[in-house]
């Protein structure tokens, strides 16, 4: 079983490598609570495809060391930045879900992008989701404050009350069994109670408005028009107009769970983002077949 040790602490952390060695490298950086094996409909198909897939699991999450310390963006984004230096990993494409994408973004402007060519936020809660002077029309942080109260009282009930609101159930086409839900709530259930508080304060505390224009590589925004933990307007129509090269892939009836809900098709969004995009230039090509166009000249739903 693979570890790399952090370079801020050296906390062991777990990860998997699949796919070729000399495939296109693409690292995910997974959602709060959840390790790697939330991207098994995404790294699975593309690993087969000939790509190589690498993720990893947060401090304190799935196989990973448990620390009290070290649940800061900065220090999340170094654990990151030192998995690509561990298996010296170059013209990579990180892939983030939810808080995952911060991580991405701050790992980008505190580390550079001498390794990373491009990268993908998948509903993700950038730039913030909380009120702050950067984001004026974000929630309330007294109603986060209260909703942390029910989380640590009970997060096995959290969660479960939570997944039909997280896949958007209630959207045609977003079919999820419960033997899913269950797995998924158990997955979560690994997360220790100190780092999922850890990094429910990263997104209290988020605001990314400054430092987003500073990404150099193009960036693929993928967000549900259904997503309740980080509304569109919010995060991915506001995070797209931030970032300099950025291409907004909107997926009609997706939730925040878009990931298991419209796996095909991010699958498929990701394989032509990778494919078609020219790091070097810092440009997005735009692809017929997806009808995707940079941000700017038209966005696409799916």
């Amino acid at each position: 079983m693979p570890y790399y040790e952090s370079p801020v602490d050296g906390a062991r952390l777990h990860y998997v490598d699949h796919g070729p060695a000399s495939g296109p490298v693409v690292v995910f950086v997974s959602s709060a609570y959840l390790g790697h094996e939330m991207w098994e409909y995404q790294m699975l198909p593309l690993a087969e495809a000939g790509y190589r897939c690498v993720g990893y699991d947060r401090r304190g999450h799935g196989r990973s060391d448990e620390t009290w310390l070290g649940y800061d963006l900065d220090t999340l984004a170094d654990d990151l930045h030192g998995l690509l230096i561990h298996l010296d990993l170059r013209a990579v494409t990180l892939v983030g879900h939810s808080v995952g994408t911060a991580e991405v973004v701050r790992c980008l402007t505190r580390h550079g992008s001498g390794r990373v060519a491009r990268a993908a936020l998948v509903a993700g809660v950038t730039p913030g989701v909380v009120r702050s002077p950067g984001l004026p029309e974000g929630m309330d942080l007294a109603v986060v404050r209260a909703d942390d109260e029910v989380f640590r009282h009970d997060r096995a009930g959290y969660f479960t009350a939570s997944a039909d609101d997280f896949f958007a159930v209630d959207r045609p086409g977003n079919e999820v069994s419960a033997a899913y839900v269950r797995y998924l709530v158990d997955r979560c259930l690994v997360a220790t109670p100190r780092a999922s508080n850890g990094v429910r304060a990263v997104v209290a505390a988020l605001d990314l408005t400054a430092e987003m224009p500073g990404v150099s590589v193009p960036v693929l925004v993928v967000h549900g028009t259904h997503d309740t933990s980080a509304p569109l307007a919010l995060t991915g129509e506001r995070a797209a107009r931030l970032l300099p090269h950025a291409t907004l892939k909107v997926y009609e009836n997706g939730g925040h769970g878009l990931f298991v809900t419209h796996a095909e098709q991010l699958t498929a969004d990701l394989r032509e983002f990778v494919r078609v995009t020219r790091p070097a230039s810092g440009l997005v090509s735009a692809s017929a077949g997806h009808g995707t166009a940079p941000v700017g000249e038209g966005t696409s739903r799916g």
